[in-house]
């Protein structure tokens, strides 16, 4: 449905980037030529390069997120897939969030090898692995997201039946996969969309700035399957959470004032926190992290494809890329702060962490409604 324009016509028309410009100012783009230079928008060769300091200080950045969130989901991976108490059908789900965000933080090598070149160094091929591998983890931690708020919500607002049985959360994992494939492969092979560099040109994205109606019939398509469908029902499955847990709340405080008592809950430890009132605040935690992550890479798309395209300057567009890469280094640790189970077996295999969780038998009970993963992560 996309149809490439000549790459010898782009050659000639970015032809006037390729120099350094009046002044002696390096433009966005000097030196690329053939393929490389067809795959840069033409709205970035109009920019200046950024200073060297710039690029280093984004290396530096992506170097330690990506120390982060490889140790960090690498440890719930292996932590999870290997304690068969925590091979759970909810804990399927917060497994796969891992994977996604693994695989986000992976293609980061070639990011901090292009800046530390100072631009498109790894070229096409580069650029196309990095998207490909940012398309698969960012659609398929939204959709993770999603899931896993209809499981929280099933669980919580069904107790009795609607915990999800392993072979339909392994349908839904699939599921989130195949929803992922189109939006990754079509761009790839030029079917529809394209991957492009963008900012510095040292990340890779799908193309928002041509101005082709291929161009915004995909883009809107994209926001709306990759960010408007997970957030609805992230929004929904999570504001009935909330729902549920204020009305049970206000049941107990009225069975408590019919009983001529204080509270219902006056024999429990008074220092600890309802399991309600822990899975409301993960809820809340939970939207407002895939809002915060998301949100701003989705405005910058609509921007590009449907607005004005000079507000997008190189390093407007590189704060949603950092955005999105801080929650797929935040995600694992907070697993490691909510999830009592996920603590007592890194401190019972990774002494030297210096864990202290009490092996609280109460905490069986909730840990996997409670404990689920309050985040969301993507591009």
């Amino acid at each position: 449905m996309y149809n490439q324009t000549d790459k010898s016509y782009y050659a000639a028309h970015f032809a006037p980037y390729k120099s350094s410009g009046s002044g002696g100012i390096v433009m966005l783009g000097a030196g690329l030529t053939g393929e490389d230079l067809a795959a840069v928008p033409e709205h970035w060769l109009s920019f200046p390069a950024p200073p060297t300091s710039a690029h280093t200080a984004l290396a530096l950045l992506y170097t330690f997120f990506t120390a982060a969130s490889l140790l960090g989901n690498g440890l719930v991976i292996f932590i999870f897939s290997t304690t068969k108490s925590l091979r759970t059908s909810s804990n399927l789900l917060i497994l796969q969030l891992s994977i996604c965000d693994f695989i986000m933080m992976a293609k980061a090598p070639i990011f901090i090898y292009n800046s530390a070149m100072r631009g498109f160094a790894t070229g096409t091929i580069g650029c196309q692995i990095f998207a490909v591998m940012g398309a698969y983890s960012g659609i398929g931690a939204s959709m993770t997201n999603a899931c896993i708020a209809y499981d929280r919500h099933s669980t919580i607002t069904r107790p009795l039946d609607g915990r999800l049985s392993r072979g339909k959360v392994l349908l839904m994992i699939a599921f989130v996969w195949i929803y992922s494939t189109p939006w990754a492969l079509l761009p790839l092979f030029n079917i529809w969309g394209r991957f492009v560099p963008e900012g510095y040109l040292t990340s890779c994205t799908f193309d928002y700035l041509t101005n082709t109606f291929d161009t915004k019939l995909f883009v809107a398509c994209i926001f709306t399957c990759s960010y408007v469908f997970p957030m609805s029902m992230i929004i929904y499955f999570y504001s009935g959470i909330v729902k549920q847990v204020f009305a049970h709340e206000a049941a107990l405080r009225e069975q408590a004032k019919k009983m001529n008592v204080e509270s219902l809950r006056s024999n429990q430890n008074t220092a600890a926190e309802s399991a309600e009132i822990r899975i409301a605040k993960a809820a809340l935690t939970v939207c407002f992290l895939f809002v915060a992550s998301w949100t701003p890479y989705g405005v910058m798309a609509l921007i590009g494809a449907f607005g004005d395209q000079q507000l997008l300057t190189p390093g407007v567009t590189m704060i949603p890329a950092v955005a999105c890469k801080t929650v797929a280094c935040i995600d694992p640790w907070v697993y490691a702060i909510s999830h009592p189970k996920y603590r007592q077996e890194l401190q019972r295999r990774m002494p030297w962490l210096q864990i202290r969780e009490p092996d609280d038998t109460a905490s069986t009970a909730t840990s996997n409604t409670v404990g689920g993963p309050p985040s969301a992560t993507p591009a």
